[in-house]
């Protein structure tokens, strides 16, 4: 054994790594979250359903090929503990290994094959300069690594500063997020399939305005969605 081996498994003897969900101190075999937490993943399987609960929050809003959500999200889970971790805690790392839970379960789908690009829901410059990074971009980065489908950046902007949607009504939601998105780097959705990626979807308006953003452009693009929890609004 390397001693860079010893010296990593000596750290972790002393500084044991815990599941992020739960607490719980990570055994040798576990991966990102302890076993339990892994077995009790309350998976959704919309990528293999079409016109599932997620896609129908779009109908007669937006035209949306395909869209799905990993987990079902609840109030004060553990798994709410993830999110919260990985948006206001600094724990980007959970994003990449929520991103590759993600893309395990995309490749079971029989659409996932048409994306071009990933493009993950941006931030305002100020919010993503408050928080560090953008928790979108994280998930992308381990959807990226599972797929192999390249992520772009900067090719959707958000141009106007917006209060948090986490208390706000179906129709403030809206309002909030009415037009704040831009497209540059058009080059990115002409005649290509965009997957948009975001953490957790509730009624769906922050992702429907970033969508239609790319559709109003007219460059026969098609847009997927996909995000990590679906929270009933």
């Amino acid at each position: 054994m390397a001693l860079k081996d010893y010296i990593r498994d000596f750290i972790k003897l002393i500084y044991p790594d815990n599941c992020p969900a739960c607490g719980r101190i990570l055994l040798e075999n576990d991966n990102f979250l302890c076993t339990k937490c892994r077995f009790d993943l309350p998976l959704t399987n919309f990528h293999l359903e079409k016109d599932n609960i997620v896609e129908q929050i779009f109908w007669g809003r937006t035209t949306i090929e395909r869209a799905t959500s990993l987990l079902f999200f609840q109030k004060k889970s553990r798994y709410q503990k993830l999110i919260h971790q990985l948006k206001y805690k600094g724990k980007k790392e959970i994003g990449f290994e929520l991103g590759v839970l993600l893309g395990s379960q995309l490749k079971k789908s029989d659409w996932i094959k048409n994306i071009d690009y990933i493009i993950p829901v941006p931030l305002h410059p100020k919010r993503q300069k408050k928080r560090g990074y953008n928790q979108s971009e994280w998930i992308g980065k381990g959807l990226e690594e599972q797929l192999g489908i390249p992520q772009i950046t900067d090719c959707l902007v958000r141009t106007k500063h917006t209060e948090t949607q986490t208390k706000k009504s179906k129709a403030e939601r809206w309002e909030n997020v009415s037009s704040i998105f831009t497209v540059q780097n058009e080059s990115f959705i002409t005649n290509k399939s965009i997957l948009l990626i975001d953490d957790v979807l509730t009624t769906g308006a922050t992702i429907e305005s970033c969508a239609q953003t790319i559709l109003d452009e007219k460059k026969g693009g098609k847009v997927y969605i996909a995000t990590i929890g679906y929270a009933k609004a």
